[in-house]
């Protein structure tokens, strides 16, 4: 019989509702206040030296801030959480939290571009060496260790041609030589990923995406083990790593709908890929949630559900002149950079420069979609017009 003062799990549409929260300590108001502060004032002298005191510096911690990182740590099932001041942040964070001068670190080919700009431009000027590796090849990343690998970095699905990745057994033999493994879960956010369940170390995401999920603020997470909290707390306390309580407050505000959102979100895409999947001049769907996908099985294995991210090929004939034409059509889909907002968005797939381990045909013509919140028939009547005016 189980005792009467113990507490059974919280589901995870709960935990977002109550994670992070403690109306008690703030005079019973439901939200946690948007602390605007710096200097820390301390009651004696006795207990300034001596630390005694929650807070020291707003740097170091403010209400706001361990709302929003204690919501993120029970919803990952993680050590400790850290913001960051956008996703790239995050994953400058992360890396630099388990590499060194003298390291090698694996990071998957389909990353996203500034991560690989990051690592192209940061990393060897502080002596630490990269490999980019094929997403696709699971346990034999062990081929490609070396005796200084001390990190491996992961993201699935790919960034704009959305392969997925085997990370349970990348992780099982990155931890084998004791490398830190670090997943940038963007796409599925927490919600219908948990990176740290399957060996990941580092469960990284853009909170400016879903996270905020409105398009008016930028933020990054970071989730870590207990073998990777320690370094990633001190690292970013060494850095002065600080986010602006608005912010802050605003990923708040988001993570109480974040699962509702990704409902609609994934139930409004699959309407419209069901749709253009049948559309004469599209040949490929790229999201890892339909059947089809080459990715699908690593999916449904490792994933609870599919985000509104996805991509398509236009036929081999395609010319650049009509891809251009059918996105200069749109009406319904911007034309910018980020999703995750409760906005539909379009941009052209361009790859030069961003593949070394794969192959990549750089003539075919692709777009990456993010659906949004509209009504799904609004939005295929968009797509069937644009496709109208370009092909004709």
């Amino acid at each position: 019989m189980s005792s009467t003062n113990s507490k059974p799990p919280l589901r995870q549409d709960t935990k977002l509702a109550h994670a992070g929260r403690d109306p008690l300590a703030f005079h019973g108001f439901v939200n946690p206040p948007v602390v605007h502060a710096s200097t820390v004032l301390y009651p004696d002298t006795k207990t300034m030296v001596t630390g005694a005191q929650t807070y020291s510096y707003a740097r170091r911690g403010n209400p706001t801030t361990d709302s929003l990182e204690g919501a993120m740590k029970e919803i990952e099932g993680a050590a400790g959480v850290k913001i960051a001041n956008s996703g790239l942040n995050a994953i400058a964070l992360a890396i630099l939290s388990c590499v060194k001068s003298g390291d090698h670190i694996l990071i998957v080919d389909t990353a996203y571009g500034p991560t690989r700009h990051f690592a192209d431009t940061v990393l060897p000027g502080i002596g630490v060496s990269v490999t980019f590796y094929d997403p696709k090849i699971g346990a034999d990343i062990k081929t490609l260790f070396q005796e200084n690998t001390t990190a491996v970095f992961t993201e699935a699905p790919g960034s704009l041609t959305f392969e997925m990745q085997d990370v349970p057994a990348i992780a099982a033999e990155a931890r084998a030589i004791g490398a830190t493994v670090l997943m940038d879960n963007t796409w599925a956010s927490p919600i219908y990923c948990q990176p740290l369940s399957m060996g990941v170390d580092l469960s990284i995401q853009a909170g400016t995406k879903y996270l905020v999920g409105h398009s008016d603020a930028m933020l990054g997470t970071v989730a870590a083990s207990e073998r990777a909290w320690e370094k990633l707390d001190a690292f970013c306390g060494a850095m002065g790593c600080h986010v602006a309580p608005d912010d802050i407050y605003l990923g708040l505000r988001g993570l109480r709908t974040l699962s509702v959102r990704l409902e609609r979100h994934q139930r409004n895409t699959l309407a419209v890929l069901g749709w253009l999947k049948d559309q004469p001049n599209i040949d490929r769907i790229r999201y890892p949630g339909l059947e089809s996908d080459p990715g699908h099985a690593l999916w449904k294995r490792d994933f609870s559900g599919a985000s509104g991210l996805c991509a398509f090929d236009f036929s081999e004939s395609t010319t650049q002149e009509q891809a251009y034409a059918f996105l200069d059509a749109l009406t319904l889909y911007g034309l910018g950079y980020s999703w995750g907002g409760f906005e539909s968005l379009a941009i052209p797939v361009r790859l030069k420069g961003g593949r070394t381990a794969t192959p990549v045909n750089l003539d075919r013509q692709s777009v990456r979609l993010h659906i949004g919140l509209e009504d799904p028939e609004d939005l295929i009547a968009d797509l069937d017009q644009a496709l109208t005016k370009a092909f004709g």
